[in-house]
């Protein structure tokens, strides 16, 4: 069984361990909620996951990577047709530095979002 790598620092309260599927999932809720998003794409590995799962995952396109000072995190995005790609992206890279800094508390040095189609 692989061992997946937690994102972990100490507070004073003790430490801190988030894993990166957690921020895939973060980051995926807030770009799915953003105006214009029709769906995240697999990519990679993950088209296997998606291919043996009975359902959608909600880090699907998602990859994160980084330590606890900072994270990047790419999206591979499905777009609607008719909306500006320019300020769907701006939206989406907004929202989700936004998500993950509250939530976690780890600053968000960079979101990367690569529009793998339209959907009509």
């Amino acid at each position: 069984m692989k061992e997946e790598l937690m994102i972990s620092y100490a507070t004073r309260y003790g430490m801190v361990a988030v894993s990166p599927e957690c921020l895939a999932k973060l980051a995926g809720h807030a770009a799915s909620d953003c105006y214009g998003v029709a769906g995240m794409v697999a990519k990679g590995a993950q088209r296997w996951k998606n291919t043996f799962s009975s359902g959608d995952f909600p880090e699907k396109g998602i990859k994160v990577g980084g330590s606890y000072r900072s994270v990047t995190i790419e999206l591979h995005i499905m777009v609607t047709y008719g909306i500006n790609i320019g300020v769907i992206a701006k939206s989406i890279v907004n929202k989700v530095s936004f998500t993950v800094e509250e939530v976690t508390g780890i600053k968000v040095d960079k979101v990367t979002v690569f529009v793998e189609g339209i959907k009509a």
